[in-house]
């Protein structure tokens, strides 16, 4: 049998969703609202807690320690199943060997037809090439026991899913890529969304923090343009510096070196795009603000998780029943212990 979990800050999205999941599926979502005016309103045969607002993360733990089902799945507030999902989801665990910890679903972002996706579209769009999304992921109760569920000092949307991943795999667990579908639409949003998310670069120092220096390739996370920000912003300090002692020649060069990088990473984001008056104003007003803002976001997480330890977890032969301990610091007891009935759970999926 399989539960359904979905955080929720109470988007209109949530009743899309909640209408194409099966009715005989357990499903609990977790209103994560910071201070809800009025309950959300579901279909009766859906379950609602309440969340402890600090974060999906936080949010998906509460949802599967109070789901009862040995196959956990997450899903967004924000997807669309496609009309086969119930159907292919039981195929995608009713195949999955005793050692799967996890299957991912197939992760569909439509774009607009007739002209270029905007930057914020492109983004979008780039999710439907990552690994182990929680916009459609299930995970075996076993396996998020033995990790202690999800890292909740990762407050955002961000990177929290590919890293209860990597512990799930180093816990001995395989994931699998399953394949059933959900649509991912693009979210509206204010031209301003791109300095917004530069506040994931905290959670990045976390993540450094916690997976060392070779994290990106750790967590299978691409590459991203930070160096890249750190040079811009240095020369853009080093700019002003030089100006306030009076020295012309050296403010000149770090000026021309800063609006180089810059221009470059505004073409980067353009030229792809749709090139409009509105696009183009907003990646050249966002360009020049990115970099200090992305540096300035790193360095924050940096110090406030400069003694950061990483979660404990249970290192398994999945199917043997052999367990020990990696010598890691835990941040907190998980509040479920393992079930007695996961294994027979395990095996039993139904929609």
């Amino acid at each position: 049998m399989i539960s359904i979990v979905v955080p929720t800050l109470g988007r209109p999205s949530l009743h899309v969703l909640l209408e194409a999941l099966p009715r005989h599926a357990e499903i609990v979502v977790v209103d994560d609202r910071p201070s809800p005016e009025a309950p959300l309103t579901v279909p009766d045969h859906v379950t609602v807690i309440p969340g402890p607002a600090r974060g999906p993360a936080a949010a998906r733990n509460a949802g599967w320690r109070a789901a009862r089902n040995g196959w956990i799945v997450f899903l967004d507030d924000d997807v669309v199943p496609e009309p086969d999902w119930a159907e292919r989801l039981a195929e995608d665990l009713a195949g999955a060997g005793d050692d799967v910890g996890g299957v991912q679903g197939v992760l569909r972002v439509p774009l607009p037809a007739g002209r270029r996706p905007t930057d914020w579209e492109r983004v979008t769009a780039g999710l439907a090439d990552g690994k182990w999304l929680t916009a459609d992921m299930a995970y075996r109760r076993a396996a998020l026991t033995a990790v202690g569920g999800f890292d909740e000092r990762l407050p955002r949307a961000f990177r929290e899913d590919a890293e209860i991943a990597f512990r799930v795999r180093r816990a001995g667990w395989r994931l699998e890529a399953g394949h059933r579908g959900i649509v991912h639409p693009v979210r509206p949003e204010s031209r301003w969304v791109s300095l917004r998310t530069q506040r994931g670069n905290a959670d990045d120092a976390l993540l450094r923090r916690l997976h060392g220096a070779h994290w990106r390739s750790v967590l299978e996370i691409p590459p991203g343009r930070r160096p890249r920000h750190a040079a811009i912003t240095a020369l853009g300090v080093a700019a002003l510096a030089a100006t306030v002692a009076g020295r012309r020649g050296w403010a000149l060069a770090a000026a021309a070196g800063w609006a180089a990088g810059t221009a470059e990473f505004a073409a980067a984001r353009i030229l792809p795009g749709p090139r409009d008056r509105h696009e183009v104003t907003t990646m050249l007003l966002t360009s020049a603000a990115i970099p200090p803002v992305a540096v300035a976001h790193w360095l924050r997480g940096w110090w406030r998780w400069r003694a950061a330890k990483p979660v404990q977890t249970v290192r398994s032969a999945a199917t043997h029943g052999v367990a020990t301990h990696d010598a890691v610091t835990r941040i907190a007891p998980a509040r479920v212990a393992p079930d007695e009935r996961t294994r027979a759970a395990d095996r039993s999926v139904a929609v």
